[in-house]
Parts: C-alpha cells; structure tokens; sequence
C-alpha cells in the first residue's frame, strides 16, 4: 500500500485540509502512528492525539473544528470510524488475495470448484462439496462430503466444516472453528448413557462472521441456523439445534444450549449462559456474564445471574453493597429485642 492522501480522500469522498500529495503507505492508531500513515479520530477522548500525533493523514470529521494548530494532513468525512473501516476492509482485502492450488492438497474428483479459488497446503475438500467463486481456504482446512460453500466466502487455517453443512456468501470464518460437530445428545439408559445420533447439519447464512475457536453443533433432526448477518466473537458454544436471528452479535465465551432460539438485531455479552429450549425476542440486550433461564421478550435488557431486568439490576445492586452493614443491623436489633423480651419477664 503505497498511495497519496488526496487518493484517499478520494476513496472516501473525504475533502482535504493540508498536504495532499503525502505519501500514506499504513494505517495506524492516532496515539502510535509515524510518518507514512494513516489514521482516525472519532472518540473524543482521543482529540489530545490529534496535536500531538506524527501520523501523515488523520481521517477526521468535517465537524471537527481544531483549537490549537496540526501539523497532519486531515481527511474530512461525515464520518471517520465508517470511512476509517472502509480503509481498512480495502488494506484486509489486499492482504489475503491469494489463488490457486498449493500442494499438497486433496480435493475429491467429485468435487465442484469455482473460479479464482484458494486452496492452501493439507486442505481437504470431500466428495460433492461445492465450492463458490473467488473462495479462500487456507492450510489446514477440512471440507466434509456435501458442503456448499458460497461465493467470496474465508476460511482461514484449520477449519472444519462437517458434511452436509452449508455456509453462504460472504462470510469469514477464524482459525480452530469446528462446523457441524455432534450435538450433545445421550438418552440414560439406567447403567449408561446412550449416544443419540444427529443427522441434522449447520447452515450459515450470507455474510456472517465467525471468530477463533467457536463450535456449532450440528442438529440432532433439521438444521441449526445461524442466521443472515450474525456475528460471532471468539470461543463461543452453539448447541444442536440452535437458530440465532439476523444480524444479531454475540461477545466471547457466550455457551447456547439446545433449541435456543434467538431473536433479530440482538446484543450479548461475554461470559452468558442461556438454558436451553428458551425463546429470546428481537432487540434483546443481555449483559457479560448473565445467566438466562427464562424466555425474554422483545427490546428487553438483562443482567445478573438468574438475569433480571437490568433497572432491577441496578437497584439490588445497591443493596448488595450494604448487606454487612444490614445483617449487623439486623443482628444488633435482634439482641435488643432478646434483652426487652427478657426484662418484659
């Protein structure tokens, strides 16, 4: 990457405040960067940086009104942390534009590969996988019998898709995931535990993201869905059966047992828990570190473990803090009680 600001700029429909001939050749946070790169202001916590940084070019908003002189060229936006994402998405591409066939590989005849396809060393792709158009599958990765793969979509190293799983377009799946391992399904039988097949499969939707280390089970019957625009933080647990609405985001080490059903556009934090065979609503928010047992509604907000509403939440939170000083309350009335009770005598 060897450009100048105003190509940036223009990249962005950004409008120039400085030198627009410098050459930008990185990107680079506001705080760190030197000469040659670029970089953004959108927090104002950052503005001190903006004085202050040796960075060639900041993106900026065209609100942005300085209080003192820059010495840094500004790249003027409606908005810089959109514009900054749309640089680095552009830097990102570059990075992994990789094609052809590294050997050794092993790709079954009856496979189907599109066009400009990647392939890394020790990749496996299995009998009537279906491979879209301009994929990337690095070393490592194993494709089962049956997968559909579609069009622009990455798997970085060592992934695993199970057979007869689906992933769609678009879609970026990290290193260490495995898709469409057994669901933990096993029936007691009074001395042991009795495996119960799942012949189900996982289908991943357009545009999806999927971090480091997450693993979805595939369903015991039927499908576990993980829905159109859904993203996914590292090291999460998808259980059998699961269907995980639109757009919804999920932070890391979340653990959804089976059946769970989750709603549109929801947000959930690290660390949450959610029994199994619940319905969660669209626009539901749910704090780190919630368990959920219960079924929630639309637009509601939890916290806590058993999860609450989180205004509940916050006034038991209260409470908590002063329960030493309550239960020596407590203790202290109870003892004066016992002494009028036995001067009552």
């Amino acid at each position: 990457m060897k450009v100048t600001a105003k190509k940036i700029a223009d990249l962005l429909n950004g409008e120039i405040e400085g030198d627009e001939n410098v050459i930008i050749d990185r990107l680079s946070k506001i705080e760190e960067a030197g000469e040659g790169a670029v970089s953004f202001l959108a927090n104002p916590r950052y503005t001190p940086y903006i004085y202050t940084t040796n960075a060639s070019a900041v993106v900026v908003s065209k609100q942005f009104v300085p209080e003192k002189p820059v010495k840094t060229t500004l790249i003027r936006v409606e908005d810089p942390y959109k514009a900054f994402t749309e640089l680095l998405e552009l830097y990102n591409g570059g990075s992994i534009q990789k094609a052809g066939i590294e050997s050794p590989s092993f790709i079954h005849p009856a496979a189907k590969i599109g066009k400009n396809v990647y392939v890394g060393a020790f990749a496996y792709i299995d009998e009537n996988a279906e491979i879209g158009d301009n994929v990337k599958i690095f070393p490592h990765v194993y494709v089962g019998a049956n997968v559909k793969i579609g069009d622009n979509t990455v798997l970085y190293a060592n992934v695993s898709i199970y057979h007869d799983c689906s992933v769609g377009k678009n879609v970026i799946i990290h290193s260490g995931t495995v898709v469409g391992s057994d669901g933990f399904g096993f029936a007691p039988d009074g001395k042991d535990y009795k495996k119960i097949p799942q012949i189900g499969n996982v289908v991943i939707e357009d545009n999806v993201e999927i971090g480091a280390n997450c693993t979805l089970d595939r369903a015991t019957l039927g499908s576990t869905f993980i829905r159109r625009g859904v993203k996914l933080d590292n090291q999460i647990q998808v259980a059998h059966n699961v269907d995980i609405g639109e757009n919804t985001v999920i932070a890391a080490k979340t653990g959804i047992s089976g059946s769970v059903k989750i709603g549109k556009n929801c947000q959930i934090g690290g660390q949450v828990g959610i029994a199994g065979h619940l319905k969660i609503g669209n626009n539901v928010k749910i704090g780190a570190q919630s368990g959920v047992t219960g079924n929630v509604p639309d637009g509601e907000i939890l916290i806590g473990t058993p999860a609450i509403p989180h205004k509940q939440f916050k006034k038991s939170a209260v409470l908590f803090k002063q329960l030493g000083d309550m239960y020596a309350e407590i203790q202290h009335l109870k003892s004066e009680l016992k002494k009028f009770k036995s001067k009552d005598k």
